[in-house]
């Protein structure tokens, strides 16, 4: 830049309100010097007076003087830009104006101001740009005195109300602003003014009076205001509306719950009120979700909007109001809501688009049907004026639909609003959808369950029984732990309780394989080692079928590594014997409420191969409760540890009451309401049959006493108020007594025990069983077996460790029942006199 471009720019920024002034004699001597003078350049007014200009000046300065002088004594002064030093020697650059000035007595001077140049180079601030800036700045600005009064203001500060500038002068906060928080704000003043630090970023939200429907939010900085000595006079702030921002981080805020808050859980309702209670009070004051029936059924709805045909009922599945209650709420959670045809609602099922009303028709009636009070209820008695509709619609079908109000809030719904409550009711609605698939699916997974496990235990005398059952699958509710109660031959029961590992419906149907197969074995009348041991087989054989290897995982061998504990309970003597299989041994109270566990050998899982399963045998006194469960019952938390878990169990065992609470108690003490592990507890109390409940008689191998065994039989029935089974049980008796006598050996026992059906045993120390035959016209035998299966319910053979059992049953149901009478003791020879 040239000196006189560089000097005319100088003209044109030069303030002398912002310059320093001296005096200069017409030799250039320093004349006059001022305190402003000594701020600039730091000399004081004895050090600066008799001094050349050109010595205050650096040499490029000074060397520009001559000419300077020249141009002053032509011109009549001169401004330009002149490079000073400082008294510390730091060079300053500076813009000069030099003027003439006459003295009183008519000399001639020079008045020259000189003011520093900051910025860049020949840039600089003026006064009256400074005031141009404040006064035009975009911010909103103001000055308030130590009483806290407008004394000035720019004119961006009139966007946000209170009128122009002039009639702010001398007025408050509260009273330009009254709808925000003035004493919040005044406070920030006052502590400004009392400590003199500057707060900045402080928002404030709230309705001013250039929107007063409409909540704003603006950020305010305050930074006090000194004289020279000083002292406050008063504190400046400025004002940005940061409103747009304010929304954009409720909205973020908004979604941000939504996504914690919806879909915590796979409950269709629970997951639409949940919808509700977000958008409550941060969107909307009143907010009502309304589903299809189909959805709330799980059944699956027909893609797309739904068809447009009259009036259509929903069913309410959430709703939440900010305040108080509205008529439209007293459709309860669960309670069909009915809507007019052609109304809002229905108009955004059958196209599947949103629907929004800035102000809605104060005198419009409510669109629901069967509304309690007045059925021409308006919109305007019911204090909603703003609303939004969107459908509730998850992968291309509609689902039902949520409906936004405002009542409190004046500001009405606009289009960020929808582009909100659309974004939350898809997030919503693919929640719901995901709810009604599980729903579906649960209830055939509850159906399968229902299959599977027994939804009631047998009726005998055996034992009294309760069972609890408790998944870790919170999903499906399923899980590989099951329990059962068989009835055996002879009034006796085996229980059994067994885990398949994994949860879900592959362990369950894992389960149920196993479960049939037990069932099928104890049909057999197997001791416990053997019905475990036939298991074992039926597990490995299965695996090795389906191509997979011991240890190995999936579908295949889902069945390995199971186990299982058998129990066989006799309730005519009280004995009890039992076998396990990679199974926790049961516990037994005792009638005293004493808890002992059964020293039981454990053999291997099932299908894993290994030793041989052993069992053991026990008596049980009357009133005993045996307690059969999986090993989720000793677990806590994630560890498994026997002993610990034996400890908790058996102080959970003492505390004894009526069965059906014992058992739920227990478990409720020992198991979360989520475990980690499925728990199965199954516990049976003991009973003994009466001794006049059994008659047992001794007989010789010797074919006349067939005769004695059926009167024997008879007078007994007799007894027991069995006449109507005389003739049918003299048959069993003299068949089966009469084939034990003629195909066995060594001693021979009748045995009659009446339960819930008369049951007729023949022990004979044979080691082979009889075979039904179906004889031919012309055969002169082999109908004796033939005729005791058609006369009897059931028949067959169990074996012992000294030979075998033939038994038969008959039902007793619609039989009167025995007369009193005790035949404890009596032999054959006492009963046939």
């Amino acid at each position: 830049m040239g000196a006189d471009e560089e000097n005319g720019g100088a003209r044109r920024r030069f303030d002398v309100a912002d310059a320093a002034p001296l005096l200069l004699d017409p030799q250039g001597v320093v004349s006059g010097w001022t305190t402003a003078a000594q701020g600039l350049l730091g000399y004081t007014a004895p050090e600066a007076v008799g001094r050349k200009l050109a010595d205050l000046l650096t040499a490029e300065g000074a060397e520009r003087v001559p000419d300077l002088v020249e141009r002053c004594r032509e011109d009549g002064g001169w401004t330009g830009v002149l490079t000073a030093r400082r008294k510390d020697g730091v060079p300053v650059r500076v813009v000069a104006r030099i003027a003439s000035a006459e003295d009183a007595h008519g000399g001639s001077r020079w008045l020259a101001h000189l003011s520093e140049l900051t910025g860049a180079p020949g840039w600089h601030m003026s006064r009256a740009v400074l005031e141009r800036m404040l006064s035009d700045a975009p911010v909103g600005i103001a000055i308030v005195d130590t009483d806290l009064r407008f004394v000035w203001s720019n004119t961006a500060l009139e966007q946000f109300g209170g009128g122009p500038a002039p009639r702010r002068l001398g007025l408050r906060f509260a009273d330009v602003q009254p709808g925000l928080d003035a004493q919040a704000v005044e406070a920030q003043m006052r502590h400004v003014l009392e400590t003199g630090e500057a707060v900045s970023g402080y928002e404030h939200v709230g309705q001013v009076r250039s929107a007063p429907l409409r909540e704003t939010a603006h950020m305010l900085s305050f930074m006090r205001l000194d004289d020279d000595r000083g002292r406050p006079i008063g504190v400046s702030y400025t004002v940005v509306d940061v409103t747009e921002r304010h929304r954009a981080r409720q909205r973020l805020a908004l979604l941000d719950r939504a996504g914690e808050n919806i879909g915590r859980s796979l409950d269709l309702m629970r997951t639409a009120q949940e919808l509700a209670d977000v958008a409550v009070p941060g969107l909307a004051d009143f907010v009502t979700v309304d589903l299809l029936e189909t959805v709330l059924g799980g059944a699956e709805p027909v893609p797309g909007p739904l068809a447009d045909s009259g009036p259509v009922a929903l069913r309410r599945a959430g709703h939440r109001a900010a305040e108080g209650k509205v008529p439209e709420a007293v459709v309860g959670i669960g309670e069909v809501a009915t809507y007019l045809a052609d109304s809002p609602p229905i108009r955004c099922l059958a196209t599947g688009r949103s629907w929004r009303e800035e102000r809605l028709d104060p005198q419009t009636r409510t669109w629901a049907r069967h509304v309690p009070g007045d059925p021409r209820t308006t919109f305007l008695e019911l204090g909603l004026h703003s609303v939004m509709i969107v459908p509730v619609r998850a992968r291309g079908t509609t689902l039902g639909v949520t409906t936004f109000f405002r009542r409190r809030r004046l500001e009405p719904f606009d289009e960020e609003d929808l582009r909100l409550a659309e974004d939350l009711v898809s997030r919503a609605a693919v929640c719901v959808d995901n709810a009604r698939r599980y729903a579906r699916e649960r209830d055939a997974a509850l159906v399968l369950q229902r299959s599977l496990l027994p939804l009631r235990l047998p009726e005998q005398d055996a034992v009294e029984v309760a069972a609890c059952y408790r998944p870790a699958d919170e999903l499906t509710g399923l899980g590989g732990d099951w329990y059962d109660l068989i009835p055996l031959s002879g009034a006796r029961v085996a229980l059994v309780v067994g885990e398949v590992p994994g949860h879900g419906i592959d362990a369950a149907a894992a389960m149920g394989q196993l479960r049939t197969a037990v069932r099928t074995l104890a049909a057999l009348d197997l001791p416990p080692e053997e019905v475990l041991a036939h298991l074992d087989d039926l597990v490995a054989r299965s695996a090795r079928e389906a191509g997979v290897e011991p240890g190995a995982s999936g579908n295949g061998a889902q069945s390995m590594g199971s186990g299982c504990v058998y129990v066989v309970y006799d309730p005519v003597d009280g004995g009890c014997s039992m076998a396990a299989a990679g199974h926790p041994a049961p516990a037994v109270v005792l009638p005293d409420g004493s808890v002992t566990f059964v020293d039981l050998p454990q053999g291997p899982a099932l299908g894993v191969g290994g030793p041989p399963f052993e069992a053991v045998e026990l008596s049980l006194a009357e009133g005993s409760t045996l307690a059969l469960h999986t090993d989720g019952l000793l677990a806590r938390g994630e560890t498994w540890a026997v002993d610990a878990g034996r400890q908790r169990l058996g102080r959970a065992l003492e505390q004894i009451g009526p069965l059906e609470d014992y058992c739920r108690t227990v478990v409720d003490a020992l198991v979360p309401a989520r475990p980690h592990d499925d728990v199965a507890l199954l516990m049976a109390r003991t009973r003994r049959l009466d001794s006049g409940q059994v008659a047992v008689w001794e007989l010789p191998p010797d074919p006349a006493v067939v005769a004695d065994a059926r009167r024997a039989a008879t007078r007994r029935l007799s007894g027991w108020g069995l006449d109507e089974l005389c003739f049918t049980t003299e048959l069993v008796v003299s068949e089966l007594v009469t084939n034990a006598i003629r195909y066995a050996t060594g001693p021979i026992r009748l045995r009659l025990i009446r339960e819930r059906a008369l049951v007729c045993e023949v022990f004979d120390g044979g080691a082979t069983a009889p075979h039904l035959r179906h004889p031919r016209a012309t055969d002169e035998g082999g109908r004796g077996l033939l005729l005791v299966s058609q006369l009897t319910q059931r028949w067959g053979t169990r074996f012992v460790p000294d030979g075998k059992i033939i038994w038969a049953e008959q039902p007793l149901t619609g039989l009167a029942p025995p007369a009193p009478a005790a035949f404890a003791g009596e032999s054959l020879s006492d009963l046939l006199g």
